[in-house]
């Protein structure tokens, strides 16, 4: 009776997605001597990988996907005239680059980064109308925003203490002279026929 081979015992797929009978093909045509006859097999194994994904055969880049892949499960070793530039080995596993975050933290997270953004530059606008006005918008969208979070009624005196607070004293304004929108009207939805009628008149 012969021996059953178990697929943990067998060689390691460097790509499972395409299956051992592919990696079988791959290794067979490392071992063909003829370079044209292995150029054409490595053909016929690109186009079976491609018909795995038949949505994606034709289009260009995927094609190109594919002999990266071919290349790959080859290790490298498959000594062919490749339609496309491969992925180079030293490349395949390199880390990508750090992407550079800003350190600095969010004091009020329910009110974010772009609300400490607009109040920075709120602080270094001179016309005194157009700040006033940026103010308005930056406190109800403050409120806003602490309402999304909290579900809860908020006093506006809160929200002009939380504005002068993340300023650092810049944007200094006094309870009395901004008036915020109501809590209702700041959460209230849509109508369900707006988007309808925003289509309309768009046409």
């Amino acid at each position: 009776m012969k021996n059953i081979e178990y697929n943990t015992q067998q060689k390691h797929l460097v790509l499972p997605e395409y299956g051992r009978n592919i990696q079988n093909m791959v290794d067979h045509a490392l071992t063909i001597e003829d370079r044209a006859i292995r150029t054409r097999c490595a053909y016929t194994i690109v186009e079976i990988m491609g018909n795995m994904f038949p949505h994606l055969r034709n289009v260009e880049d995927f094609r190109h996907k594919l002999w990266d892949h071919l290349a790959i499960m080859a290790d490298f070793k498959l000594d062919i005239d490749y339609p496309y530039e491969i992925v180079k080995k030293e490349n395949l596993y390199n880390r990508p680059d750090k992407v550079d975050y800003k350190d600095r933290r969010v004091t009020y997270k329910h009110y974010g980064r772009y609300v400490e953004n607009l109040i920075e530059k709120c602080s270094k606008i001179e016309d005194q109308n157009e700040r006033d006005a940026l103010i308005a918008m930056i406190g109800n969208q403050m409120k806003k925003s602490f309402l999304t979070w909290n579900k809860d009624t908020v006093d506006d005196k809160k929200i002009i203490d939380d504005l002068r607070e993340l300023s650092r004293g810049q944007v200094l304004v006094d309870f009395e002279d901004i008036r915020l929108s109501g809590s209702k009207d700041l959460m209230q939805k849509k109508p369900k026929n707006a988007s309808n009628n925003q289509r309309k008149h768009s046409r």
